[in-house]
């Protein structure tokens, strides 16, 4: 697949996976990593807790923003054995950094209760079973879906672009 193929394919895989079964965390990383070819549960596991601003209370930012972000630590973060050593995270740093800019400038926001607030005019118990039905009555599952495409497609653009560049620079010719 192109780079554009990809952004479209991980953008249908996510926005399908929130329809079918929710979570935006797991959402959007699994869609990234399988369109990257990674098979790794153990961190789509990890990223469970992260859905609707962390454990469904809308009081943290939007689990496609952490899903993201995860992917490109993933990818870009630093390891076990580099804790000690500062400048190891500033390149995830700097891509979360990044992803969470574009992320503010699409949705004006990127905490949960503002998302549902500023698209449904009201926040969302997912716990209660009326609050439920209502959220699906407004839309929520048809635009928290497109939502967490749209962050997918962001987090994989950058990771691309990112490893774009490291190619760039492995073809440069030593003098």
């Amino acid at each position: 697949m192109n780079k554009e193929e990809m952004l479209e394919e991980v953008f249908k895989r996510a926005k399908s996976y929130e329809l079918r079964g929710g979570n935006c965390a797991q959402c959007s990383l699994s869609a990234i990593f399988e369109v990257l070819g990674v098979e790794d549960d153990n961190v789509v596991r990890a990223a469970t807790g992260f859905a609707d601003g962390v454990g469904l209370s809308g009081d943290g930012h939007c689990g496609a923003l952490s899903g993201g972000t995860m992917a490109i630590s993933y990818f870009f973060g630093r390891k076990k054995e580099d804790l000690a050593r500062m400048g190891k995270q500033l390149r995830a740093l700097l891509l979360a950094k990044k992803f969470h800019e574009q992320f503010l400038k699409e949705f004006s926001t990127c905490r949960c209760h503002d998302i549902q607030l500023k698209k449904y005019g009201r926040f969302f118990n997912l716990y209660d079973m009326e609050d439920m039905k209502a959220a699906v009555a407004a839309g929520m599952p048809e635009g928290c879906s497109t939502l967490v495409g749209q962050a997918a497609r962001m987090a994989l653009e950058i990771i691309l672009d990112e490893q774009a560049k490291k190619d760039k620079k492995a073809e440069l010719p030593v003098v």
